[in-house]
């Protein structure tokens, strides 16, 4: 009778079935949870029970996985599949969808925010269709790309502010801090911070979906008070 050896702890016993696929959503788990600091080799291959070499089969180096994260996440924004009916309705679907995209995936807050990549499904899926779809709602080329960049760079920087604020969330856990939050910052001293301290009911809500629509409602009526 052949005795079996038994594999090495977390070492998967197939080394061939690795694919690229599989370490783009283990580094994609990795961002999302923790950090890009994080995010080495060595982890990876360890969260995936294989030798660093395996992951050097698929991919030249970390930038090279940071590329594929990209591809991943920014390659498949998830829009409706209806262009709307004009340029100001088609730029709020944009802005939700890539709320929701940073917000599923907070890697790719900081992705966009540490370095840029070429890599053509990202640019395809977040770049490419977005333009041709504003353009289809109606914006002239100049005023897409304009547009384009706005709803880019605020959902990007409100994405940023909303992820380590807790009581930016919907839940009942969220509306306690929120209160708390309020609490804070009322308790401020007084002759430092008194408009704060009037304020400080509304300042709790600024990591909240209402702000972020307050804020797209502000930028959205410059865009429709410069259009026919």
């Amino acid at each position: 009778m052949t005795t079996r050896r038994p594999q090495p702890r977390g070492r998967r016993p197939d080394k061939a079935a690795l694919t690229a696929r599989d370490i783009v959503d283990a580094a994609i788990a990795i961002g999302d949870r923790e950090s890009l600091d994080g995010l080495t080799m060595r982890r990876l291959a360890g969260e995936l029970g294989f030798s660093t070499m395996a992951l050097y089969r698929h991919f030249k180096n970390k930038d090279d996985i940071l590329d594929g994260m990209a591809d991943q996440v920014l390659g498949n924004l998830r829009l409706p599949e209806e262009i709307g009916p004009d340029p100001v309705t088609e730029a709020r679907r944009i802005a939700e969808a890539l709320l929701a995209m940073m917000r599923e995936h907070p890697s790719v807050v900081r992705l966009l925010s540490t370095r840029t990549t070429a890599s053509r499904d990202s640019l395809g899926g977040a770049f490419e269709r977005v333009l041709a779809r504003l353009r289809q709602s109606g914006l002239p080329p100049a005023d897409a790309v304009c547009v384009y960049g706005l709803l880019l760079t605020y959902t990007l920087g409100f994405a940023a502010y909303q992820m380590p604020r807790p009581w930016g969330g919907e839940d009942e856990d969220a509306a306690e801090l929120r209160r708390q939050r309020a609490h804070f910052y009322s308790a401020l001293p007084a002759d430092e911070f008194p408009n704060m301290i009037e304020l400080s009911p509304e300042l709790a809500w600024l990591p909240t979906d209402r702000q972020f629509h307050a804020g797209l409602d502000v930028l959205l009526r410059g865009l429709a008070a410069e259009r026919p």
